[in-house]
């Protein structure tokens, strides 16, 4: 009678004397999850095999049929004909069992001078410069529709905000391009962050490297890296390179949640500043009346997870002795999530963005209350030779009146304006206004429409050279 509860995995059995129980394959097996790495397993495996042969490892003959097994298992798998077993372990395994069913012995030549240690450090790489490259392209996209709507909004005028108060009046293109700068920050950290996952460890073997006349350097160039690593405990030991990029996804993913935030708010009936396309939107299975900016709430909720997968990744590694521990198959599915909710994040926010219609009525008549020229009155004053600290006080005065009598700056009359200052004259009224507070400040990185066309234009042409 067989006995169900036992199982084997016959490319490595050799060494045991009784099979591994059935829990502990499962238990131990990572295929589920590392499947989604098949391409690129398929893709250093033929590098490796047409290396090997370049050496006098393999024979040019064995290398081609290595290759063309490869080739059929690549194409099985996207037709969804491959059938994946547990009890193999890994994408690795079984790919290596597969290729061996379809042209006998020369498949087992295949591991010749590798490791799975170095075998799986080698895919991962290859899979997160994939996903990396596919994400810069959603953050160019996702600053190509902040850039429209920018360029739409370049003299709509919002109140800005410190502490969540009315603070200065600000224009609504200006604000969004500060969304870029973040943005802009995000590229450049995924661009770093792929300079240090493009170097390869593929022939430094379980730890110690290969007796075998390997040329690295080859494998290196046909796999597009950069070099091949120096130190082979290193090579197979290391993951800084996905915890660096779950610390950038992590940035981005703060930044795509404060934009939310806004985004959740200004869509408000309190606020009433934008308006959501109803495709990034839902309603209430109870109340008829509700809209709900579920886009941006999912995003900003999602960003918690994303949080938990850097902290999961630096616990897994702080304990570590080199050189590879069966610790590190927990990297891949706190890896893989975070590439996902990245992607899904950038997405819904590089199609939304540009979708976003701003109800500047709303927003002018926000910036109006509040006192948000306030500033430029003191600002005023010291231009009359005011101390600023004295024209600080002549304001708040101004201010509480005003919000005594319910009224702005900008509504009170000359003489009331004069009773808290004498050096106040007529042309007051040209800085009160909110169109000549934005206009004032017109110097690179101020709201002044000039200078938010001016940053639109810049962005532009940094796209540009980018897209060449």
């Amino acid at each position: 009678m067989t006995d169900t509860n036992k199982t084997t995995n016959q490319q490595w059995g050799g060494r045991f004397s009784e099979p591994v129980d059935a829990f502990v394959a499962r238990f131990t097996a990572s295929v589920e999850f590392d499947q989604r790495m098949a391409k690129q397993d398929i893709q250093g495996s033929i590098a490796h095999a047409t290396m090997l042969a370049k050496v006098g490892v393999l024979t040019d003959e064995e290398r081609d049929q290595i290759i063309q097994g490869l080739t059929e298992i690549e194409q099985e798998i996207a037709r969804g004909e491959f059938e994946w077993s547990v009890e193999l372990e890994d994408v690795h395994m079984n790919i290596e069992a597969r290729l061996t069913q379809k042209i006998g012995i020369t498949g087992k030549k295949l591991h010749t001078g590798r490791s799975r240690n170095d075998q799986v450090a080698t895919d991962i790489r290859l899979y997160m410069r994939d996903e990396i490259d596919f994400l810069l392209e959603e953050v160019t996209r996702l600053q190509q529709g902040i850039l429209s709507l920018a360029e739409r909004n370049t003299d709509t005028i919002m109140p800005g905000f410190t502490h969540l108060q009315t603070a200065q009046p600000v224009t609504f293109g200006h604000h969004l391009m500060a969304w870029y700068e973040m943005a802009q920050r995000d590229y450049e950290r995924l661009a770093d962050c792929r300079k240090r996952v493009n170097i390869l460890p593929l022939g430094a073997a379980a730890l110690a490297g290969t007796t075998y006349p390997i040329d690295r350097h080859m494998t290196a160039d046909l796999l597009g890296f950069e070099r091949p690593t120096y130190n082979s405990l290193d090579s197979v030991s290391d993951r800084d390179f996905a915890i660096e990029f779950t610390s950038a996804a992590s940035i981005t993913m703060m930044h795509l949640s404060r934009w939310a935030e806004e985004l959740v708010m200004w869509a408000s009936a309190q606020f009433n500043f934008i308006f959501l396309p109803d495709r990034f939107c839902t309603g209430s299975s109870i109340m008829p009346q509700k809209k709900n900016p579920d886009v941006p709430e999912l995003v900003r909720g999602k960003t918690g997870r994303v949080y938990g997968h850097l902290m999961g990744l630096l616990t897994l590694m702080k304990s570590q002795c080199l050189a590879y521990n069966k610790d590190n198959q927990e990297d891949k599915e706190p890896l893989f999530d975070t590439v996902d909710t990245l992607r899904g994040s950038l997405r819904s926010f590089a199609d939304m963005i540009p979708a976003i219609e701003a109800r500047g009525e709303y927003m002018y008549e926000a910036a109006r209350r509040g006192f948000s020229t306030a500033t430029d009155l003191a600002d005023y004053l010291v231009r009359k030779g005011v101390a600023f600290r004295d024209a600080h006080e002549i304001v708040g005065k101004a201010v509480g009146f005003g919000v005594k009598e319910g009224r702005d700056l900008s509504e009170m009359t000359l003489e009331e304006l004069q009773g808290f200052g004498d050096m106040i004259e007529q042309d007051v009224f040209e800085v009160l206004t909110l169109e000549g507070s934005v206009a004032a400040r017109d110097h690179i990185g101020g709201t002044a429409p000039a200078q938010v066309k001016a940053a639109i234009e810049r962005a532009q042409a940094e796209l540009a050279d980018r897209l060449k």
